[in-house]
C-alpha cells in the first residue's frame, strides 16, 4: 500500500512533515539551492530565494534544525551562564529579572536559551561546553574573579556579552552591559548623610564580584567627602542569611550606628530582620537603604528605600547586543546604566 505524503500511525493516518526535496519542487529549483534559501539565502538570486520563500509557506515547511546546523553551522541557541550554586539561581530575583530582560530580547528570533548554571569549581567545564559548539554565543551574569570565564571567553572567540563589569579581562576587550555601582552607593550613602546620619555602617558585597567592589567604593567615597569614620564595614555574599548573620556582627561591633547602606535588597532584608528582633527601630534609631530595587524591596517591614538596578533593561540589552554580534556587528563599548535612588520608609 502506497500512502503519498502520508505516514501511518496505529490505525489513523496523519500527514507527514514537507520536505526539503518537495519545497524545491514546489520553488522550480535544485535541492541545493533551496537549502541555501532556507539558510541565509547565500548564493541564491531574489527570484529563487522569493519562489523558495513562498513554497516554504505554502507547504508549512519547518527546518529540521539538527540538519540546519549542519549546513550554517549554528545552532540556534545561546546559554545563558549562572556562576552560582543551584539554589541561589532559583531563590534570587536577580536571575528571574535576567530570564525575563533576555527572552524580551529574543522575542523576534528563533534563537532559543539554554539556561547554563555553573557551580562553583566547574567553571573548566562550562568553559569546554561553550567552546564545543554547543552554543553560538553566551551571556554571562554574576561573574566571579575566581571564575576567569571573562578570559576563557575571550581566548575562544564565542560570541558574549557580560551583564555586570568583568574583573579579570580589560574592558576594552569584553562587552559588557552594567549599571554604575559606584554612584549608586556613593547616591544611597549621600541620602543617609542627608538625613542626618553620621554613624554609617556599610553591609559590603562579596570582594570577588564588581558589584560588591564597587558598590563599597560608593560608600567610601561618599562618607570621605562628608568627613566620616569608614570603620563599619563588614561583608555579605547577596542572600538574605548572609545579610542577618552580618548585622548581627555588624551591631556588635559597631553598637552606635545610626545608618546603614546594604549592598543588596535581600541582604537588606536579612538585616532588617535582625534589627526588629534587636529593638531598633527603622528608621527612627537606625536608617537603611538597599540596593536593586527588584519587587522585595516594597514588601520588607517597613519598605525599603533602594537603588534601582534595571535588571530586566540591562539583560535586554545584553540580548540585543550578542544578537548583534551573531550577524556580524562588532562589539560595542560597555553600556552603563545610571543609578536611581526609590525613597520609601526606612529611610
Amino acid at each position: 500500500m502506497v500512502v503519498d505524503n502520508f505516514s501511518t500511525q496505529g490505525d489513523q493516518l496523519r500527514p507527514a512533515a514537507p520536505t526539503l526535496e518537495q519545497v524545491a519542487e514546489r520553488a522550480g529549483v535544485s535541492r541545493s539551492t533551496a537549502s541555501r534559501a532556507i539558510n541565509g539565502g547565500l548564493r541564491v538570486s531574489p527570484e529563487a530565494l522569493s519562489a523558495v520563500e513562498a513554497a516554504v509557506a505554502d507547504l508549512g515547511y519547518t527546518p529540521n534544525r539538527a540538519a540546519r546546523s549542519l549546513v550554517t553551522r549554528r545552532t540556534d541557541s545561546i546559554a545563558l551562564v549562572v556562576p552560582e550554586p543551584d539554589e541561589r539561581v532559583l531563590s534570587d530575583p536577580f536571575f528571574a529579572g535576567t530570564l525575563n530582560g533576555l527572552s524580551t530580547s529574543l522575542a523576534d528570533s528563533d534563537i532559543q536559551v539554554v539556561l547554563v548554571i555553573a557551580r562553583p569549581g566547574e567553571s573548566e567545564r562550562t568553559i569546554r561546553y561553550l567552546r564545543n559548539g554547543h552554543v553560538d554565543g553566551a551571556i554571562v551574569v554574576s561573574h566571579h574573579r575566581d571564575d576567569a570565564l571573562d578570559r576563557a571567553l575571550l581566548a575562544s572567540h564565542v560570541p558574549n556579552v557580560f551583564v555586570g563589569r568583568p574583573l579579570s579581562a580589560p574592558d576594552e576587550d569584553v562587552q559588557y552591559v552594567d549599571t554604575d555601582n559606584t554612584e549608586g552607593g556613593r547616591l544611597a550613602t549621600q541620602h543617609l548623610i542627608d538625613r542626618g546620619c553620621r554613624r554609617i555602617a556599610t553591609i559590603a558585597g562579596p570582594q570577588d564580584m564588581s558589584a560588591g567592589i564597587d558598590r563599597l567604593a560608593g560608600w567610601r567615597q561618599a562618607m570621605s567627602e562628608a568627613g566620616l569614620d569608614q570603620a563599619a564595614v563588614v561583608h555579605g555574599d547577596f542572600t538574605i542569611t548572609s545579610g542577618a548573620h552580618a548585622a548581627r556582627d555588624l551591631l556588635t561591633r559597631f553598637p552606635d550606628v545610626d545608618g546603614i547602606f546594604i549592598a543588596s535588597d535581600l541582604m537588606a532584608t536579612g538585616a532588617l530582620g535582625v534589627l526588629a528582633e534587636l529593638g531598633r527601630e527603622v528608621p527612627g534609631d537606625v536608617a537603611v537603604v538597599g540596593y536593586d530595587n527588584l519587587g522585595v524591596a516594597a514588601s520588607t517591614t517597613p519598605p525599603l528605600t533602594s537603588v534601582i538596578q534595571p535588571v530586566v533593561a540591562m539583560a535586554r540589552a545584553a540580548g540585543a547586543r550578542l544578537l548583534d554580534q551573531l550577524h556580524g556587528a562588532p562589539a560595542g563599548e560597555p553600556l552603563i546604566f545610571a543609578p536611581e535612588l526609590v525613597v520609601r520608609a526606612s529611610a
